[in-house]
């Protein structure tokens, strides 16, 4: 019995065109998270010609641009960066929830994996502890992108 698991999709980054939407919103965390994740796909092997960053406005605007460059057909994975800090109203529910749910159906409607970097806090202080998260969602997406192509070069 073969194994589509993690020894078969290695983090080997090279060949993989991956394009990263960042929120402006709690535009100095994401920049951190931005460039944990530029950082972590070069060390990768992923070129810098294959690498595409676009940002948004806000959380809420990441689906879309996901979207888009999910039908381009360019892109092995994308990367869904942002930062949503609560605030007083239920508005931090509403983009916290809406966000995450956009990002995975365009990942189920296009068949383009995304790593979702959006992180949630309660806090500026929970935001700075948590901004090494970019690094992480750019393993995913390689990850994710080699499990594919394992995967499809395995179908009947």
């Amino acid at each position: 019995m073969g194994s589509a698991g993690p020894a078969a999709a290695t983090l080997g980054g090279a060949g993989l065109r991956i394009a990263i939407v960042t929120s402006r919103f709690n535009e100095g965390f994401c920049d951190r998270l931005l460039e944990g994740a530029v950082g972590e796909l070069a060390r990768l092997g992923v070129a810098e010609a294959d690498m595409e960053s676009v940002r948004v406005p806000g959380a809420l605007e990441i689906p879309m641009a996901l979207q888009w460059l999910a039908q381009s057909g360019r892109y092995d994975a994308l990367i869904a960066l942002g930062v949503v800090i609560r605030g007083e109203t239920y508005h931090f529910e509403l983009v916290s929830n809406e966000s995450g749910r956009g990002v995975m159906d365009v990942q189920l409607q296009t068949g383009v994996p995304i790593a979702n970097g959006i992180i949630t806090t309660e806090s500026e202080a929970q935001a700075q502890a948590r901004i090494g998260k970019g690094p992480e969602a750019a393993r995913v997406a390689v990850e994710m992108a080699r499990l594919r192509s394992v995967i499809e070069g395995h179908a009947r």
